[in-house]
């Protein structure tokens, strides 16, 4: 696979480049082709046979392969995906109530920050995916399930680690010259990785961006989330509301809520303080079951007791539903495979 050009994740000007193409527009319609989902080159039917057998000698259009589709009864569709060296990686497409369909993509093999509720955190960092290997997570769920809405980079890893490739993965997936998303449509949810975000606020894409925090206790984040250990609530703070205030869009303060651990009152009102004044809303997750991790899920008072105390205190607060769960394709379940 060295060799050869990995189709997947180049710009039209690339293909050309790579290609050693003289006619500008054949990297356009190449590209094109690319982002339809094309599985083979005969299909790029306004090619002559002459470049089809050019591009079927030197190029690839797909560096990994699908290894299991698993699907819940609640619409949700897990891929497992394994890559090219032998590492696997999970993405998930979920079907809202309107019935909008969004991919939520793996970044990185594994994932480095060692989240104590996540399953993917378990797992250890292997390596960040290319770009290639991100748009095309979302052109299988495409094949499955046809034209989706939204991309979240909510799968497996820290987007932050690897934003040069999401970048890239962006700019392929949101070219006028092929899938044409927009990047109205993209979220990235982030750990906290203060550097990371302050980076994307100047240098773009401004795109939607969301931070898992979980709980506004510093004592408690520590423990629960490791990245907190030089990315300290108020300097987490400070970044988030300057991203809101430089892209012009709100954040999202996403939180897992865990039984007895992050859903007390003293956990509100540490919420209430750390939002307040900054444009945020907030996305609360009822933990999802690993069974190799010590906590539980939240019963279903005391999550609307914690909503309740965000809400009076004027906030904007979204529950989340479950789904995904009996295939492992919940948030914080990816990396367990179920059949």
């Amino acid at each position: 696979m060295n060799e050869m050009i990995v189709l997947t994740g180049l710009l039209p000007q690339e293909i050309c480049e790579k290609l050693e193409l003289k006619e500008k527009f054949r990297g356009k319609q190449i590209f094109k082709w690319v982002g339809t989902g094309v599985k083979t080159f005969d299909e790029m039917t306004n090619l002559s046979k002459v470049l089809r057998d050019e591009l079927s000698s030197k190029a690839i259009l797909r560096t990994s392969t699908v290894s299991n589709v698993l699907e819940d009864p609640d619409g949700t569709i897990k891929l497992q995906i394994t890559l090219h060296d032998g590492n696997a990686v999970e993405t998930v497409l979920l079907t809202d109530k309107e019935n909008r369909k969004t991919a939520c993509v793996s970044c990185q093999a594994g994932c480095a920050m060692k989240c104590a509720f996540c399953q993917t955190g378990t797992l250890g960092l292997s390596r960040n995916l290319t770009p290639a290997e991100i748009v095309e997570q979302f052109l299988y769920l495409e094949e499955k399930a046809g034209p989706l809405d939204n991309i979240v980079f909510m799968g497996m890893g820290e987007p932050m680690q690897n934003l040069d490739g999401i970048r890239k993965a962006i700019e392929i997936l949101c070219s006028p010259d092929g899938r044409a998303l927009s990047k109205k449509r993209i979220t990235l949810s982030t750990s906290g990785i203060i550097k990371g975000i302050y980076d994307l606020a100047d240098n773009g894409p401004h795109i939607r961006l969301a931070v898992s925090l979980t709980t506004a206790d510093e004592e408690l984040r520590k423990e629960l989330m490791p990245v907190t250990n030089g990315n300290s609530l108020k300097d987490l703070r400070e970044a988030i509301s300057y991203y809101a205030e430089k892209s012009g869009k709100r954040v999202t303060l996403e939180a897992a809520l865990l039984h007895d651990k992050n859903t007390s009152e003293e956990s509100a009102k540490n919420m209430i303080e750390f939002a307040k004044g900054i444009d945020v809303n907030i996305n609360l997750i009822p933990w999802n079951p690993v069974a190799s991790l010590p906590f539980t899920e939240p019963g279903s008072n005391e999550v609307h007791r914690f909503v309740e105390r965000l809400e009076k205190a004027g906030l904007n607060v979204t529950l989340r539903t479950k789904r995904g769960r009996k295939i492992g394709g919940a948030c914080g379940q990816l990396g367990v495979a179920k059949h």
